[in-house]
């Protein structure tokens, strides 16, 4: 027996071939979820989200358009369709546009472990909220606090298309977050922690989720601006999934398509250090971006995407993948209103094998970033400037805290220098261990 979610996208597909549409997939996503935001021991909210949202793409002939909805009853479903193709018609053509063959398409789902059935009361989410701020508030120093949370959500997501494939799954997640000031001779200090993961019992404690804003908070008072020139930098685990993040969009085949890219000649090239390995896997078992078929019907699998610092693939839909005249890749992603696009899953640089303070011990004078702020990357020319914050490293050790910081580089080199430490959180879905890069221009004082 079908389910009311198979049911209302049949329906969807249906509308579609009544409203004159060759061809049609469409989307259902289904939220609900639990959430409490604490400030100094009182809840200040506790919600409860639920959501149906549908998306509906129409082909007519090589012409395309894309709509969504939240209004899902028949009347506004047969609507949707009929504007959807009246929209289609207007389009230009475009020959790269089409669903996917039978033969592309998933034939067999996986199983995998990326569902928590436990559902989690308000009670246990505000008493994981408490704890954490109550440890943050614990420190002395600690002057105040911008409120603690914690929540609890699934999504079921079910994607179809007119040739015949259905297909869903459930993903679930978890947080606990803390946010705590501190103040030294006027001057205010901000910072945070948090754990997210698909199932509840892979959160770190709270305590210790309050403790680590605290103490992280406490470290940055006193900050100063750091010596200008060129310098190693660590990116601390915190924040150097920034950088996969960023190669993820130079790999992306829309980009290769589009010639933005400063990748984009380098399939089969060196691009970083030899003995990096950046790795691809939406099958991970409780991987906040794993997912059993991508956003237009094709299975997934895990893919090597750099391997020993060589690029060995992009991110291809199938669009991208007709243009670039390659096979797809199964990495298409969908926005409710939107066409797919390519996109990574659980995209992550492995671990090495150097401890972070192993990886500072040599290190004469340079720069721990914690923190950044603003963006200024050129994914053309790969020129790279971020705002920073962290702390300053002199004999192999850490000095004191800095702010007001601008590093900058180009990420050809910065890919081509960097060394990894072995502590990566494999919990999130774009993931690296600490990174050294040296040679950075370091801007502050």
């Amino acid at each position: 027996m079908k389910t009311h979610e198979q049911n209302l996208i049949s329906e969807l597909l249906d509308a579609a071939k009544a409203a004159g549409a060759d061809g049609a997939d469409a989307t259902l996503a289904r939220g609900e979820g639990n959430s409490v935001d604490i400030r100094l021991g009182k809840v200040e909210a506790a919600e409860r989200s639920e959501d149906y949202d549908v998306g509906m793409r129409v082909f007519v002939g090589q012409r395309t358009a894309s709509i969504s909805t939240s209004q899902l009853d028949s009347e506004n479903i047969k609507q949707l369709a009929e504007r959807a193709v009246a929209m289609a018609k207007l389009a230009p053509e475009d020959p790269y546009v089409r669903l996917a063959n039978l033969d592309e398409l998933a034939s067999e789902i996986p199983e995998l472990d990326m569902y928590d059935a436990t559902e989690t009361s308000v009670e246990t989410l505000t008493e994981r909220a408490k704890q954490a701020e109550d440890a943050a508030l614990s420190h002395k120093g600690i002057t105040n606090s911008d409120g603690a949370s914690a929540s609890y959500g699934v999504v079921n997501v079910l994607i179809a298309t007119s040739n015949g494939f259905s297909a869903s799954y459930k993903r679930s997640s978890s947080g606990v977050s803390a946010v705590v000031i501190a103040e030294q001779d006027g001057q205010m200090e901000r910072d945070y922690d948090y754990s997210a993961a698909v199932f509840a019992e892979d959160l770190d404690a709270p305590d210790a989720i309050g403790h680590s804003a605290a103490t992280r908070t406490l470290s940055r008072l006193g900050a100063s601006k750091p010596n200008t020139g060129q310098f190693p930098v660590i990116y601390d685990q915190r924040v150097s999934s920034s950088i996969v993040s960023t190669l993820a969009g130079a790999i992306n085949g829309a980009a290769i398509a589009r010639g933005t890219s400063f990748l984009k000649d380098s399939l089969g090239q060196q691009i970083a250090s030899k003995g990096l390995n950046f790795i691809d896997d939406p099958l991970r078992p409780r991987g906040m971006g794993s997912r059993l078929f991508d956003g237009e019907g094709l299975p997934v699998s895990r893919r090597l995407m750099v391997e020993d610092g060589v690029l060995t693939g992009w991110f291809l839909d199938l669009a991208s993948a007709a243009k670039l005249d390659m096979t797809p890749t199964g990495n298409a992603r969908r926005s409710m209103g939107g066409a797919p696009s390519p996109s990574a899953s659980n995209f992550y640089l492995e671990n090495g094998s150097l401890s972070r303070a192993a990886m500072i011990a040599d290190i004469k004078e340079g720069f721990l970033v914690t923190e950044m702020m603003g963006s200024s990357v050129d994914m053309i020319t790969g020129d790279y400037s971020r705002g920073a914050g962290g702390f300053w490293i002199v004999d192999g050790a850490i000095t004191g805290p800095v702010t007001e910081a601008t590093i900058a580089g180009n990420l050809k080199d910065m890919l081509m220098a960097i060394t990894t430490a072995n502590d990566i959180d494999m919990r999130d879905s774009i993931a690296a261990p600490s990174l050294r890069i040296d040679g950075m221009m370091v801007a502050g004082s």
